[in-house]
């Protein structure tokens, strides 16, 4: 879907969505392709978004129609909206239906026609086969920003070979996680901790 879309190794993904397995699936889509995805946490405001969508030059958007933190709905779609137009590098935005059968206020998803694009109608049409991008150890995996709280975010970049081998060590000698063990994360995948050992350890 992605490639389709037109995004390309190198290319920068920014990622806003709840706590749901297309977080996931979206991160591993793009390493899979060598593109480098920037995952804003879900509970940030359209500013923050905007801002770290700037800063990365991110050519597609990644988001939700919705999502639900401290019992409210955070409507993702109309913060994207307000963040983008004010960001000229996002060229489509994909949006994953988390709240079917709202309409109306509800909804929070007012489709443009040509840029946004309903994740599950993308999918139907997608190729179960995706040849991976071979990447170099010192390629960039992704951007993550930090919180902000003492001044302009940073852009702290994490590449490939030894940030992977980094997880997969702590994950195996640290945490001692076995084929059957159950593991729980508390972080959000927004933070460094839910990219480390939610998706990539």
């Amino acid at each position: 879907v992605l490639r389709e879309l037109g995004v390309r190794r190198g290319d920068r993904v920014a990622i806003y969505l709840p706590m749901i397995p297309e977080a996931a699936i979206a991160m591993l889509a793009c390493s899979r392709i060598g593109a480098i995805h920037s995952v804003v946490f879900g509970g940030f405001s359209p500013e923050s978004l905007r801002d770290r969508i700037n800063d990365a030059k991110a050519k597609l958007l990644i988001t939700a129609d919705g999502g639900y933190r401290r019992g409210q709905v955070v409507p993702l779609k109309r913060n994207s909206d307000r963040a983008i137009e004010d960001c000229p590098s996002i060229e489509n935005v994909i949006v994953v239906r988390r709240r079917p059968g709202a309409d109306g206020d509800e909804a929070f998803a007012e489709m443009r026609e040509g840029r946004d694009h309903w994740w599950h109608r993308l999918m139907r049409h997608a190729s179960m086969d995706c040849e991976p991008e071979a990447m170099d150890a010192e390629d960039v995996l992704y951007i993550l920003y930090t919180s902000g709280t003492t001044g302009k975010p940073k852009g702290i970049v994490h590449t490939t070979g030894g940030y992977l081998t980094g997880v997969t060590v702590t994950t195996k000698l640290v945490f001692d996680l076995k084929d059957d063990d159950v593991f729980w994360c508390t972080a959000d995948i927004g933070w460094v901790t839910g990219h480390s050992y939610i998706v990539y350890g």
